[in-house]
């Protein structure tokens, strides 16, 4: 019996992997390699660098503004400056705005460096043949001014100089439908929120009622270098309100029309999310917003809100501020912008372990300085939490140990009669007090860990180019030696010949191979993962042989016998 249960458990195991494997493939946007599924259209990359130029706003729900309200193009309005693009710097941030509706069109992270080009900063906006990301911002309701109609930039400071704290950007658009729109853009030091000021004027005879929208425009593309690696995290689009709090919007459920989202709210954000930075757009709580994401064009799409400016009257003015998000998934900063803005960095389905093992991981670097020995230290930690239930595992094979003489001759002896062997197998196991399924229990309690922390190290932008000791320069990237990866393979087959051999030669074989096959993926995982899990290793290594040799049983290596029998000669 007990060996029927063993076989069925890594049977489930085997085939949890292959499954795994699989979704991690889709999920790479790889095509599937056990279980294919049928083949989707993708949407090309834009052809110019100003696809999004046509883009329209969809209206409010319920508002009496409609697409069909948003200009096809700047032609027709009154006569501006010619259109230029005007770049503005501070400590942290380097953007690019575009006169034609003082769109953000072009954002680089000065303190952070590309993964693949190390001596440049990363560019999240873009607008170019490779990418397109931008930042836009209208009112629709009645011909007024969009992200298409051609603004003046006003003279000003375009460089945070020391003893600044902040720099201000200003956009002015021409009349139009009775109604001038003035947007001036706030960066202030070490920021990544940038407040941006809408003020609506209106230069008519009549009321107005104009609604505004912000949104962000993005290519359903992976981030530059991410096709290339064995793991990915969500890109696209994101929504959080009160009601349905976090909603992740994949792209092709956008492109199939699909995609649901929490249409009405008064708190929250939209936002645009990749692995470790993200954008969203914010509006102060309160105030009433109508949220969307739609196809813009062929593999553009776009994530947005749209909230009443209110009625004006002739000569009067409102104003509606926003800030706009464009950093690094930081989850204090984020905390500390707006409620939910820290949910950007996905945990996926962990979240409820990983953000105390993140809060926990943190607080050791604040003490240690270092992120590879804050791993160290908080898996030892980990350990030590573990310790009575590792405990009594280990004591369950230390056990198991003592009387695998005494089954493994009962098995040669009873080799013909599998039935009796099963009594007689139960009924030593009882004698002993030995649960044969003991040693499995830490296991299955630290696989939810493990992933977790796994989310942890794949998901936190401080990680990203941390070193550690030596040739490690990298927490995020793979060991570019292979060294963690082997000697974790080396401890995995190190704790295989030190756990008790199984009777059955089947489940010998099952209990070198799979310490084998899980090893191989690690070698394409983050180095900050594989220091883990070796750290792991080597802890439960010695843990076990000290109680071993603490319960009498010295520790013994159980070298591979894959032979037709495994009973002592």
């Amino acid at each position: 019996m007990n060996d029927i249960r063993r076989t069925i458990l890594w049977v489930i195991f085997a085939f949890s992997l292959v499954l795994l494997w699989d979704k991690w493939q889709m999920h790479n946007g790889r095509k599937a390699t056990f279980f294919p599924a049928p083949a989707t259209a993708t949407a090309p990359a834009p052809d110019t660098a100003k696809a999004p130029s046509d883009a329209s706003v969809p209206a409010a729900t319920g508002a009496s503004a409609s697409a069909g309200d948003v200009p096809g193009g700047a032609a027709g309005a009154p006569a501006a400056a010619p259109r230029q693009d005007v770049t503005i710097s501070t400590d942290v941030l380097r953007l690019t705005f575009d006169s034609l509706g003082g769109t953000l069109r072009h954002a680089e992270l000065l303190k952070y460096t590309d993964a693949t080009h190390k001596d440049q900063p990363v560019v999240l906006f873009d607008e170019s043949v490779h990418r397109v990301y931008l930042g836009q911002t209208g009112l629709i309701g009645g011909g007024y001014p969009t992200h298409k109609t051609a603004m003046t930039v006003q003279p000003g400071a375009r460089e945070l100089k020391d003893g600044e704290d902040q720099l201000q950007l200003r956009f002015e658009s021409p009349d139009m439908g009775g109604v001038k729109l003035v947007k001036i853009w706030t960066l202030k030091r070490g920021a990544y929120d940038i407040g941006v000021r809408h003020e609506v004027v209106n230069t008519g005879t009549a009321a107005v009622n104009p609604q505004l929208y912000l949104q962000l425009v993005r290519d359903g593309n992976k981030p530059e270098g991410e096709e290339s690696t064995m793991y990915s995290t969500f890109t696209g689009p994101a929504v959080y309100t009160e009601e349905k709090k976090y909603q992740k919007v994949e792209f092709k459920d956008i492109e199939s029309g699909k995609a649901s989202v929490e249409k009405s709210s008064s708190a929250g954000y939209v936002a645009m999310v990749q692995h470790y930075f993200a954008s969203a757009w914010l509006l102060a709580e309160g105030v009433q917003r109508d949220n969307f994401v739609r196809k813009v064009d062929s593999n553009l799409y776009a994530v947005g809100m749209i909230t009443p400016v209110g009625s004006i009257e002739p000569g009067q003015s409102k104003s509606v501020e926003a800030r706009l998000f464009a950093g690094p998934q930081i989850e204090k900063r984020l905390e500390a912008l707006t409620p939910g803005l820290e949910l950007v960095k996905d945990y996926g389905w962990l979240t409820i372990l990983a953000k105390p093992l993140y809060w926990l991981l943190d607080k050791l670097h604040g003490f240690l300085g270092n992120w590879g020995w804050s791993i160290v230290a908080l898996v030892l930690l980990l350990k030590i939490a573990f310790y009575w239930l590792n405990a009594k595992a280990y004591s369950s094979m230390a056990k198991m140990k003592a009387i695998n003489p005494r089954i493994m001759e009962m098995r040669e002896r009873l080799k013909d009669k599998p039935q009796q062997m099963q009594q007689e197998m139960m009924r030593i196991y009882r004698e002993e007090k030995v649960n044969p399924m003991g040693g499995c229990l830490p296991i299955i309690i630290q696989i939810p860990v493990f992933i977790a922390l796994y989310w942890v190290l794949l998901s936190s932008v401080e990680i990203r180019n941390a070193p550690w000791i030596g040739w490690i320069t990298d927490l995020s990237a793979k060991d570019p030696l292979f060294i963690l990866p082997v000697l974790m393979t080396l401890s995995s087959l190190l704790q295989t010949a030190l756990n008790p051999a199984p009777p059955d030669p089947m489940q010998a074989k099952m209990m070198w191979i799979m310490p084998l096959v899980f090893s191989v993926m690690f070698f394409f995982f983050p180095a900050g993962l594989v220091l883990y899990w070796l750290t792991n290793n080597l802890l439960s290594i010695a843990q076990q042989w000290i109680i071993n040799t603490r319960m009498g049983v010295p520790p013994q290596f159980n070298l591979p016998n894959f032979g037709k029998s495994t009973a002592a000669k």
